[in-house]
C-alpha cells in the first residue's frame, strides 16, 4: 500500500474533542473522530485529545508512521484562569539606580490577581537590587519563597526587554531549586513593567498544571509510534511546538476561536471577512483582514494583559439558543439553549410525536425568566424550539447542511408558537431569526469599524455546526456575501491541521527607522524558524502604532513537513475567475496586470476604482484592495518608481494626508508593507531586504490607496 503523508488536527470543544486526518498532498479528510471532552478525567482534556486522535487512527486505518503533522487546540489554560485552578505565583522584581529602583519595587509589587470570578492567583513579592544579587542572595530568596508556599518563580527586571541577564539568572536558580520560573521579558518585550509582570503571573500561576498536562499529552502521542513534534495551537492562530508551550501556556488562551479561524482561512482560502464559528450555545465573531485574523490583547479578570489572542466577540445567541415568548409576542431568542435545558430540538424529533403535543413555558435555570418556551410530546417527553428550528421552517439551509433537519416537526412545532403570538407559520419562524440577528448585527458593524474593513470586500464566513441557520439570515439582512465550507462542524479541526507557525516581536521605539524595523522582522524570523517553521517559508509583516511608539513583527510559516502544496496550482484562467468573483464583475471585465509565475495581479475598473487582487499560485487571494496602483520596475529604479507611484496614491484632503499601503513581489517573495506609514521606511526596507538582487531583478510594486 502507498504510504500517505497525513497532518492531524484535533479541536478540543466544550461537548465534543474532534479528530480530523488530512492527506497532505490532496488536502482530503480521510478520516475523522470524535469523543466526549474529557473534563473531569484526571489528566483533564488531555485524555479526550489521545483518545480522539487514536480513535481516528483506528477507525480509518492510519498508520502512525504516516502521521507528517500533529497539533491539538486547547481550553486548559482558559479553564484553569476562569475556574482559578492555579499555583501560588513568587514574583521576584529586580531594578538598578535609586529612582529605578523604587519604581521598579513598587511596579512588580502587582499584588493578588482577582480572576473575576470570585477566585484570585497568590502573588508574594521580593526585590532584589542588581548589585546586590550574588549568587547566594538569590538562592536563598527564592528558597525563602518556596518555604512559604510558591510553586513557581517569575523573574521581572526594570528594563528587561534591553537586557535580561538579570532575569535569567534568577530563573536557572529557581531551576536548581526544582520550581519552574517565568522570565516577563519572555513573554513580551514591550515596556510597561506593571503589565509585562502581570502577564507573567498568570502565565506562571498555570505553569504547574499546564507542564503536567503537556508531559502527558506528549507521552501518550509518542506512545502510539507517532516521532513528529506535537504542535499546540495558539490563541492568535498559530502554533507553536510543545516545548515552547511548557514556556509560555498562555498563549494558548482562545486558541479553540483561533483553530476555527484558521479552518476558514486556509480551507476556503478567505481574505477578507467578518468570521462567524456558531455552535449550540454560544457564537464567536471575528474578522478575517488581508488573508491574516486580527488579534488584540487579551483582557483577564478585568486585567489588561500583553497576551495576543485573536479578538473574537462572544454572543449568547447560537443554533441551539431557546425562544421567549409571550401571548402575542416573541420577546427573545437566548441566552439559554436547548443543551443547557436538557431539551431536544424540534427539528430533529419524529413527526407523529407532535400529535396532541402542547405548548408550555419553562425556567431552564432558577434564576432565568420563566417564559422560555417548550413543548410536551405525546409520549411526555419534551423538546424546545430552537433558531435551527426557525431556519428548517424558512426552508434556508442546504441539502447536507449540518443543522438540516425535518421540515415537517418543524413547522408542527412552529405552528403551536404561531398560535400563541398571533403570527402565520413562516412570519414567526423569520421573528426567531431577526431577534437573533439584531445581536449580531451591532458587533458586525463595530468591527467594519475597528478594523476599517471595505463593506464591498466582506463575505460572512461560517462554521461551526449552525452556521447554515444564522450566517444565511444575517448575510441577506446585510446583503453580504457569505460562504460555509464542507465540513462546517469540524472546521476547528481542520484549522488545527492546516495551522502555521506564528511568532511576533513588539517593541517600543518612538520614531523607527529602516534598520530598527528590519531588525525587529529578523528576530521574529527567528522565534518563527525556533517553533519549527521552514526558514523558506516565513513571511513576515510589520505593523507601527505611531501613537503608542509600538513596532509589532509577526513571523508566519509553515512546519517543515507541510512543504508540499496542500492544492494544485492556478492557471491564469482560474485567477481571472477568482478575481472576476471576488471583485464583483465579468470574467472580461479583469485583466492581468503583471505576473512573475509566482502571483498573479489582477485588476479591473469598478465605480471610477481600480480594484486589485493579488492571487498566489495555490489561488489563495493575498492581497484584496479597492482601489490601487500597480506597476513593474526593477531593484535599481524600485526607488524612483515607488516615489511617483506614492504621491498617486496618496489621498489627500484640505486638513490631511494619507498614505498608501505598499506590496512588493520579487519572484516568490512577498513583502507586505501594508502597516508602515512613511515612504522613507518602505523604501529603506525594500532596500535592506532585497539587498541580495541584483540591479536588473524585476519587482511588482502594488500600492492601494487608503479612504479618508
Amino acid at each position: 500500500m502507498k504510504t500517505r503523508a497525513i497532518r492531524i488536527g484535533i479541536d478540543v470543544g466544550g461537548t465534543h474533542t474532534k479528530a480530523v486526518a488530512i492527506d497532505n498532498n490532496t488536502n482530503q479528510i480521510v478520516g475523522k473522530g470524535s469523543v466526549m471532552t474529557t473534563h473531569h478525567h484526571e489528566q483533564g482534556v488531555a485524555a479526550g485529545v489521545v483518545a480522539a486522535f487514536q480513535k481516528c487512527l483506528a477507525e480509518h486505518e492510519i498508520m502512525p508512521e504516516e502521521v507528517i503533522f500533529i497539533a491539538h487546540s486547547t481550553t486548559q489554560a482558559t479553564n484553569a484562569l476562569l475556574e482559578g485552578d492555579v499555583a501560588r505565583v513568587g514574583v521576584i522584581g529586580m531594578g538598578g539606580g535609586w529612582l529605578e529602583g523604587l519604581l521598579a519595587k513598587k511596579q512588580t509589587k502587582i499584588g493578588n490577581i482577582n480572576l473575576g470570578t470570585g477566585k484570585c492567583i497568590e502573588i508574594d513579592h521580593s526585590y532584589l537590587r542588581i548589585k546586590e544579587m550574588t549568587p547566594e542572595n538569590m538562592k536563598n530568596t527564592i528558597k525563602g519563597m518556596i518555604d512559604q508556599g510558591d510553586r513557581v518563580i517569575v523573574a521581572s527586571k526594570a528594563f528587561g526587554v534591553d537586557n535580561m541577564v538579570e532575569e535569567q539568572l534568577v530563573a536557572q536558580e529557581a531551576e536548581r531549586q526544582g520550581v519552574p520560573s517565568t522570565m516577563a521579558s519572555d513573554i513580551t518585550k514591550l515596556y510597561g513593567l506593571t503589565t509585562r509582570t502581570r502577564t507573567a503571573a498568570l502565565n506562571a500561576s498555570i505553569l504547574p498544571k499546564m507542564l503536567d498536562t503537556a508531559n502527558s499529552t506528549e507521552q501518550s502521542v509518542r506512545s502510539t509510534g507517532i516521532a513528529v513534534p506535537l504542535m499546540i495551537m495558539r490563541g492568535d492562530g498559530g502554533v507553536m511546538e510543545i516545548n515552547e508551550m511548557k514556556k509560555r501556556p498562555i498563549l494558548t488562551m482562545l486558541s479553540g476561536p483561533a483553530a476555527s479561524v484558521i479552518g476558514a482561512l486556509m480551507y476556503l482560502r478567505a481574505s477578507n471577512g467578518i468570521y462567524f464559528e456558531v455552535g449550540g450555545t454560544s457564537t464567536n465573531i471575528g474578522v478575517i483582514k488581508n488573508g491574516r485574523p486580527t488579534v488584540d490583547y487579551s483582557i483577564i479578570g478585568g486585567h489588561r494583559t500583553y497576551v495576543n489572542s485573536l479578538d473574537v466577540r462572544v454572543l449568547g445567541v447560537a443554533g441551539g439558543s431557546m425562544v421567549r415568548a409571550t401571548k402575542g409576542e416573541v420577546l427573545d431568542v437566548g441566552p439559554r439553549s436547548a443543551h443547557i435545558a436538557g431539551l431536544g430540538y424540534a427539528c430533529f424529533t419524529d413527526t407523529a410525536l407532535f400529535d396532541g403535543a402542547m405548548l408550555y413555558h419553562i425556567k431552564p435555570r432558577s434564576n432565568d425568566p420563566d417564559d422560555y418556551v417548550a413543548i410536551r410530546l405525546n409520549n411526555g417527553e419534551s423538546v424546545t424550539i430552537t433558531n435551527t428550528c426557525a431556519a428548517n421552517v424558512l426552508g434556508i439551509l442546504e441539502k447536507d447542511d449540518y443543522a438540516r433537519g425535518n421540515f415537517e416537526s418543524s413547522c408542527k412545532a412552529m405552528q403551536l408558537l404561531a398560535e400563541e403570538v398571533g403570527l402565520s407559520v413562516e412570519e414567526t419562524a423569520k421573528a426567531i431569526l431577526t431577534k437573533s440577528c439584531e445581536k449580531i448585527i451591532p458587533v458586525i458593524e463595530e468591527l467594519i469599524i475597528k478594523y476599517k474593513l471595505e463593506r464591498e470586500q466582506i463575505v460572512l464566513v461560517g462554521a461551526g455546526g449552525g452556521a447554515g441557520s444564522l450566517l444565511t439570515f444575517t448575510a441577506k439582512m446585510l446583503d453580504f456575501a457569505y460562504r460555509i465550507p464542507e465540513n462546517a462542524e469540524v472546521i476547528s479541526s481542520i484549522g488545527v491541521a492546516l495551522a502555521m507557525v506564528r511568532e511576533m516581536v513588539e517593541r517600543t521605539i518612538p520614531s523607527p527607522t529602516a534598520a530598527d524595523i528590519a531588525q525587529l522582522k529578523k528576530e521574529a524570523k527567528e522565534l518563527a524558524m525556533n517553533s519549527g517553521a521552514l526558514e523558506d517559508s516565513i513571511e513576515v509583516y510589520v505593523e507601527i502604532d505611531d501613537q503608542a511608539q509600538k513596532v509589532t513583527a509577526i513571523a508566519m510559516g509553515s512546519t517543515e513537513i507541510k512543504t508540499t502544496d496542500l492544492m494544485k496550482n492556478c492557471t491564469e484562467e482560474e485567477a481571472v475567475q477568482i478575481a472576476a468573483e471576488s471583485i464583483g464583475v465579468e470574467k472580461e471585465a479583469v485583466v492581468i496586470k503583471a505576473s512573475n509565475g509566482f502571483v498573479f495581479v489582477v485588476t479591473a475598473e469598478k465605480n471610477g476604482k481600480c480594484p486589485v487582487r493579488v492571487i498566489d499560485k495555490k489561488g489563495f487571494i493575498k492581497v484584496q484592495r479597492t482601489n490601487s496602483f500597480v506597476e513593474r520596475s526593477t531593484m535599481k529604479d524600485a526607488a524612483v518608481t515607488l516615489r511617483r507611484m506614492w504621491d498617486s496614491a496618496s489621498n489627500f484632503s484640505s486638513e490631511m494626508r494619507i498614505n498608501p499601503d505598499v506590496y512588493v513581489l520579487a519572484g516568490s517573495r512577498f513583502l507586505d508593507y501594508s502597516g508602515i506609514p512613511e515612504l522613507i521606511q518602505v523604501a529603506g526596507l525594500i532596500e535592506a531586504e532585497l539587498g541580495d538582487c541584483g540591479p536588473e531583478t524585476e519587482l511588482i510594486l502594488v500600492l492601494a490607496r487608503n479612504e479618508l
